[in-house]
């Protein structure tokens, strides 16, 4: 019986999956395997212990993986997309399918179809895909250069966005709320964090202004619906893009074109998720956005049954 390994291995957390033809017989997680972000020796650890899990969860030798397909966060840096394939090489049997992240969450939502995807998480990304299978991006430029929408740039912008509130006397709850959760004492602690290196986890600010909105802070919200536009924005350009090359689906004028998400922004932050939908039901009168976040497990899964490649950017 052939047996599929699926592995999304974001830069955050690293999730698995071990399945046969028709069943998914165990799961599991770890940390961040990403070597940008960790050390081989941390990468290939936590790695190992993941595989042992799911092989002793499913009771199935890792020998006897028939494909296996691993979505990997920065999978076009060549040492990442290295590193993956052959650690995975020495740990289990059969063909190794190495992707990037995004491109297995596509395949979740339109596995080998057409279609678009939009990843706001820590960073941002939008990947669309053509019916002749040419896939193009906008964004993922990083938190320095880009990554407008995603939890990153929402956590600087609050910062700036409060900054600039407090110096027009404008009430919100955004810089006490923000100074809570980095447990400063004062606005000078705050802003001396804030400009620190290491830099902070501006990501984890996300949470507290979508909070702060909840509340009923204006500002708060006005920055989440600002995300949710530069998002939007994004998904029109890579559209256009598509246009741009002749694709005859789904960038024909009167063709449905489906857009999907994920990422903890838009899959946990309703403000967001809704302005860009608002926003694209004016620019792209016939996108249909996706209910529900896509889970890029399911991408990876199908591209390692079906022994899809992954197309060049």
């Amino acid at each position: 019986m052939p047996y599929f390994l699926a592995i999304d291995a974001g830069g955050t957390k690293t999730t698995a999956l071990l399945a046969d033809e028709g069943r998914v017989l165990a799961r599991a997680s770890t940390g961040t395997i990403k070597v940008l972000r960790t050390t081989e020796q941390t990468a290939e650890a936590r790695l190992t212990a993941l595989l042992e899990e799911l092989s002793a969860k499913a009771d199935v030798p890792l020998a006897k993986i028939t494909r296996t397909c691993i979505g990997a966060a920065g999978a076009s840096v060549d040492a990442v997309r290295r590193w993956s394939q052959e650690t995975l090489e020495r740990h289990v049997g059969g063909e190794v399918l190495v992707c990037g992240d995004e491109e297995i969450a596509l395949d979740a939502a339109f596995p080998g179809m057409p279609g678009i995807l939009v990843i706001a998480g820590t960073g941002s990304i939008v990947l669309g895909r053509c019916s002749d299978g040419s896939l193009h991006t906008a964004g993922g430029w990083g938190p320095v250069l880009g990554d407008e929408g995603s939890g990153y740039w929402i956590g600087v912008e609050a910062i700036r966005t409060a900054l600039r509130a407090q110096d027009r006397h404008v009430n919100s709850c955004l810089l006490a709320d923000i100074q809570r959760h980095w447990k400063m004492d004062s606005l000078q602690a705050l802003i001396e964090m804030a400009n620190r290196q290491p830099v902070p986890d501006f990501s984890s600010l996300a949470r507290v202004v979508a909070e702060c909105a909840a509340g009923g802070d204006e500002l708060a919200l006005s920055l989440l619906q600002r995300a949710g536009m530069e998002l939007a924005d994004t998904i029109s350009l890579v559209h256009s893009k598509m246009m741009a090359e002749g694709c005859d689906e789904p960038a024909g004028a009167k063709t449905t074109i489906g857009v999907a998400f994920t990422g903890s922004v838009l899959a946990h932050i309703a403000p967001v998720r809704e302005a860009m939908a608002f926003v694209l039901k004016k620019s792209m009168p016939h996108a249909v956005v996706m209910d529900a976040p896509v889970d890029a497990l399911d991408g990876a899964l199908w591209r390692a049954r079906s022994g899809a490649k992954a197309p060049s950017l």
